[in-house]
């Protein structure tokens, strides 16, 4: 469901330029990568499930047990189907730093890399250059050129139709207990998804988006 609050200046603005970034034909020198994060819950058995038989479906009791919550990053390449997924104990500068690094590093040939994602406080190039210094920081920064979704936005961002495949694929219904076991079925989801190349087909524009919103704007 799309919640969007009273259109302004800031919001269109961001919104404009996230959706051009999308319009763009698929250029692998400048590959758009949208990126977001999902909390996970730990959830183990209160009493052990019943395994699958002939003729009959696996079952497991309706009770369990918390074991904590975990983060987990998400980004998506959406035109050529490349995903990228990292289990983290929280999603502070640290951890948001490695993950952008791991990006960046997938594209060694790429000029630039367009990077869409949300504003918030631990994205930003000081996690990167108080993670790994100001030299290799700024280096890593300066391979992205970032665009922001405006504040409540989320719906702009294609990472989180990525989330929703993510947990529909690889999460389901099933409860996994530690982040160990978290990290290795994201793993191996996330090779069989780059394996296929599952892509986003996003037909929102920026014309659409004056049509739905009733605004104009000069800017193409």
């Amino acid at each position: 469901m799309w919640c969007i609050p009273i259109l302004n200046e800031e919001y269109i603005e961001r919104m404009e330029d996230v959706l051009a970034v999308y319009e763009k034909p698929y250029n692998k020198k400048e590959p758009v990568v949208c990126m977001d994060e999902k909390p996970v819950q730990l959830l183990d058995h209160a009493r052990a499930p019943i395994p699958m038989k002939s003729g009959k479906p696996a079952r497991q009791d309706y009770e369990y047990e918390r074991k904590g919550s975990v983060n987990v990053f998400r980004a998506i390449e959406p035109k050529k189907g490349r995903h990228f997924t990292k289990v983290t104990e929280t999603r502070k500068m640290p951890e948001f730093a490695n993950f952008i690094k791991s990006i960046v590093d997938s594209y060694p040939k790429a000029k630039t890399i367009h990077l869409v994602m949300d504003n918030l406080s631990s994205h930003s190039k000081k996690a990167l250059t108080q993670t790994f210094g100001e030299k290799e920081g700024c280096r890593l920064w300066n391979r992205l050129i970032v665009h922001h979704t405006p504040k409540h936005a989320s719906w702009l961002n294609q990472a989180e139709i990525g989330i929703g495949i993510y947990a529909k694929q690889c999460l389901g219904k099933e409860r996994v207990a530690t982040i160990e076991q978290l990290a290795k079925r994201s793993e191996l989801w996330n090779l069989e998804a780059n394996k296929k190349q599952i892509k986003i087909n996003w037909t929102f524009t920026r014309k659409k988006a004056r049509q739905k919103f009733n605004y104009k704007n000069g800017k193409d």
